[in-house]
């Protein structure tokens, strides 16, 4: 009687600690908020702020234009697993409203980021990083209130690294005096191009250096303009004025406008110095 107790008492222990090794095999925890983003600008931003209580997954890849982008099936299927949507509602993101209508998530919280730019400014620009975490985390909050404190937490840490890394900028970009450089640069680039300082003498559109006529008038301004660094666009043809900067004879850099265009600039820290690194290389040798 004692051996069958013994060996019903050995069952039990060892269906314990078989029942408790599976449970460190159980999936992870899936309560977490589910975030799809149009743009690793964004992407990033809820990273950042949503902490390890947000899944984040981007959408378009962060070296290509959002206004060549083709929908695919993977693509649906993100959405029809999320919680929310995130997207700037650019023109170019043109493709938004039929994923969503594809996904057909009724559960689904879509927010449109009303993000203020000027001329002067784009995405990278730190005053516009910062506007774009502040509307991030409220639109965070909406759906998930119970973990927005936290959010604002970790949003409040960011802008503070934003706005070091602003004064950090600005303190090496005003020893290399751009404002005396002219420059000709892509139309994406040019909000950026105008926060770091540089005299932009004409822009140009994606297609425009495959114009000859326009070709050759980015050319002629180039030389009267007395241009000295011709800034591709990454995401918009990183070679689309190559052949123009070496009409004018002076040298040419391309840039990035998205966080993880460049290999290892995942972050906006990352991407902004790799742009600001590229820019001081060009103007200072």
């Amino acid at each position: 009687m004692k051996k069958t107790q013994y060996l019903v008492m050995a069952i039990l222990v060892l269906t314990l600690i078989i029942s408790s090794l599976l449970g460190g095999c159980s999936p992870v925890d899936t309560s977490n908020l589910k975030v799809v983003t149009s743009t690793s600008l964004i992407a990033q931003v809820v990273e950042r702020v949503g902490g390890d209580d947000v899944d984040a997954v981007n959408i378009i890849p962060p070296a290509q234009c959002p206004g060549h982008f083709d929908v695919k099936p993977g693509d649906i299927q993100k959405l029809a697993d999320a919680d929310l949507f995130l997207l700037h509602g650019w023109q170019g993101e043109k493709f938004s409203q039929e994923l969503i209508a594809s996904a057909d998530n009724s559960d689904l919280s879509v927010v449109t980021l009303d993000i203020q730019t000027t001329e002067n400014q784009n995405w990278m620009v730190p005053a516009v990083q910062r506007e774009a975490v502040d509307i991030i985390v409220s639109a965070l909050c909406q759906v998930d209130t119970e973990n927005c404190a936290a959010y604002q937490e970790l949003a409040t840490e960011y802008k503070d690294k934003i706005s070091a890394k602003e004064v950090e900028i600005e303190t090496r970009l005003a020893q290399a005096n751009p404002s005396g450089v002219n420059v000709i640069c892509a139309e994406m680039q040019a909000g950026f191009i105008k926060w770091v300082g540089f005299n932009i003498v004409a822009t140009y559109t994606r297609n425009d250096p495959d114009i000859p006529q326009v070709a050759k008038e980015l050319v002629d301004k180039g030389r009267v303009g007395n241009v000295t660094l011709v800034i591709d666009n990454l995401q918009s043809g990183q070679d689309a004025a190559k052949a123009i900067a070496a009409d004018i004879g002076c040298k040419r850099i391309i840039l990035s406008n998205f966080p993880g265009g460049f290999d290892s600039t995942e972050t906006w820290e990352k991407a902004i110095d790799r742009n600001i690194e590229l820019i001081l290389e060009a103007i200072t040798q």
